[in-house]
């Protein structure tokens, strides 16, 4: 049982770092509140990916414009 919860944690943790530090850079980029985000993205995933590209990137507006475009 430790052996895979040790596999498990191996896995995980670089995932959760690297979520972090994107949600960090590219918050701090486009001025966003980027402490915030890199602390959540290193406590869950993938949540804080999904609402950053929700509702501080606003992505689903960015789609709508696109549609009326066409």
């Amino acid at each position: 049982m430790i052996k895979e919860d040790l596999l498990l944690l191996f896995l995980v943790i670089p995932i959760l770092l690297i979520q972090s530090i994107y949600l960090f850079i590219d918050a701090r980029k486009n001025g966003h509140q980027y402490w915030f985000w890199g602390i959540w993205g290193l406590i869950q995933c993938p949540f804080p990916i999904i609402f950053y590209l929700l509702f501080a990137k606003k992505i689903w507006r960015k789609l709508k414009a696109g549609e009326r475009e066409s």
